[in-house]
């Protein structure tokens, strides 16, 4: 009669990790050397493998406290256990499992021998009791990958992986995704903090690492800590949201690659480009992979960055209170771009010092564009826009209240052809910290105060080209509301007059240049006057030519 192995493991096919694919071939080695083999483990959870599962399906057994799988062969019962984030219900999931499988084994017969590997500690205490019980062997494996070349003397990493270099002649490759996790999320921890970058620097820093690393590779959302000016580990060469260089066309899907996917799921490539475009990396536009992933295979034109763990840092940022912080969010979600000065910034969350870092933190993370060449940042795309907004209200700025409300009416005095409440309404929305003191500061003041535009038309395309001149604003309504909206074409003066504006507006044919992708189109023509310090407003509708 041959031997019967009980495998206790925590982790066993179909999940997807080494633990699982190790115990998975011991599982299989004793079924070839004709020991019988029956598996006590978890359900799926970690890191599930979708052809695995397919192959290895489940099914509900003992009265449905666990489910059984069939594994070439070998019998697999699996105790439900889900991936918790919370603590309290990780401990709870814990103990659930080392009760029930308990049980589970000391109803099965004629076991000689229980395996279990390492982690958790706690399962090698289980299977002593249940060896004392059920009168069999227990093995716990507590796992050493280098069993004879290690001592006890041995306390640091680099030492270790220095040893290992001598003895088996091979150098490392190491990776390290979200490096930056400690930075982000222990930022007020000094000592954490100081004994994290202590540790990465005599991992990498300096000659001697090269004696034993190949290769160091790592991911995150921050560039290497700086101290002081200069970076903690000076040896790596960096690619950042700032500065992609080569590895542009690498960091997200490139236009060409998000047109491909929108054929072959037949999606609206235009309305793709609206929501998820905008990124400008070196010479390319990239996009969020994520949310092209999303919306290819669900088809739903949403935001997916709320289900990121980086949404959570969005708010209390943009709520700081450094001076022009607030003018700033609210010029960049009424589609201005604005001047960025990212060379302060120290790599952490917890020296931010003003506006520039608060900006630079958004660009690494995501929620800003940025231009290398013009150093500016800007909200990139629909999808960026929606989330910027909804963190602004959640904070219930009272300036965004105010200005959103301003907005509103602007826009539909606008609609209505009312010149005095245009002429008005901008006035209210007059930022009292950006001073009148030519056209651009007009031109400022002019896209705060369409805001509440954006959400019925694209970002304002600013000094169009149009073949004789250059349109100051230009508003082209989302095609779900060309029939209800008019394009707006706003000319500027400042200290002339708006009739001058108005002409010029028709003497250059701007409308001509924009006729075929909107339907009504309405002239405005804008002038602030120095002496008087108001605004004069006047307005007509543009009858399109006939093709």
């Amino acid at each position: 009669m041959s031997k019967k192995i009980l495998i206790h493991s925590l982790i066993f096919s179909p999940d997807g990790v080494s633990t699982a694919y190790l115990y998975n071939d011991i599982a299989l080695k004793f079924q070839e050397n004709g020991y019988e083999v029956v598996v006590l483990t978890t359900t799926p959870h970690y890191n599930i493998v979708k052809s695995q599962l397919a192959a290895q399906p489940l099914k509900w057994k003992i009265l449905g406290i666990c489910k059984e799988s069939n594994f070439h062969g070998i019998r697999v019962l699996h105790v439900p256990q889900k991936k918790f984030k919370c603590t309290f219900l990780r401990i709870l999931g814990f103990t659930y499992w080392h009760v029930v499988s308990f049980f589970i084994c000391l109803f099965q017969k004629d076991i000689d021998v229980i395996l279990s590997p390492s982690p958790p500690l706690t399962i090698g205490v289980i299977n002593l009791w249940l060896a004392k019980i059920k009168g069999c062997k227990t093995i716990y494996n507590v796992q050493e990958i280098y069993p004879d070349i290690f001592t006890w003397e041995v306390s640091r990493l680099p030492d270790a992986l220095s040893i290992v270099r001598e003895k088996t002649g091979q150098k490392f490759i190491i990776i390290i995704d979200e490096w930056d996790v400690l930075i982000r999320d222990a930022a007020t921890n000094g000592k954490v903090q100081e004994a994290y970058i202590n540790f990465l620097r005599g991992m990498f820093k300096g000659t001697e690492p090269t004696k034993y690393i190949q290769l160091a590779y790592l991911t995150g959302i921050l560039p290497v800590k700086k101290e002081k000016t200069q970076s903690a580990l000076n040896n790596f060469d960096e690619f950042t949201m700032m500065s992609a260089s080569n590895l542009a066309p690498y960091i997200g899907f490139t236009e060409d690659e998000v047109e491909k996917l929108s054929k072959e799921y037949h999606q609206d490539f235009d309305k793709v480009k609206r929501w998820y475009d905008g990124y400008l990396l070196k010479d390319y536009q990239v996009y969020n992979p994520r949310a092209v992933v999303g919306v290819m295979l669900k088809g739903e034109f949403k935001s997916y960055w709320s289900e990121t763990a980086s949404y959570e840092a969005v708010t209390p940022l943009i709520n700081m209170n450094y001076d022009g912080l607030k003018n700033a969010i609210i010029e960049i979600l009424s589609g201005a771009s604005i001047k960025v000065n990212t060379t302060a910034f120290k790599n952490d969350t917890v020296n931010i010092q003003s506006k520039d870092d608060v900006l630079t933190y958004l660009i690494h993370l995501g929620y800003l564009g940025y231009d290398q060449n013009r150093r500016t940042a800007f909200v990139p795309n629909e999808e960026i826009r929606q989330e910027l907004t909804n963190a602004v209200k959640s904070r219930k700025w009272n300036e965004m209240i105010t200005f959103q409300q301003e907005s509103e009416r602007l826009l539909e005095a606008t609609l209505d052809m009312d010149e005095e409440a245009v002429a008005e309404g901008i006035e209210k929305i007059h930022v009292s910290n950006i001073q009148y003191n030519n056209e651009n500061s007009l031109s400022s003041v002019l896209a705060i105060a369409y805001l509440s535009s954006m959400e019925y038309y694209f970002k304002p395309v600013r000094e169009l080209p149009t073949g004789r001149g250059f349109a100051d604003f230009v508003f082209i309504p989302k095609p779900e509301y060309i029939s209800d909206y008019p394009a707006l074409i706003v000319e500027l003066k400042w200290n002339k007059n708006a009739e001058t504006a108005l002409q010029q507006i028709k003497k250059r044919k701007y409308p001509e240049a924009i006729q075929q992708y909107t339907g009504d189109i309405l002239l405005v023509g804008i002038n602030y006057d120095k002496k008087t310090k108001k605004h004069q407003c006047l307005m007509e509708s543009y009858e399109k030519q006939e093709r």
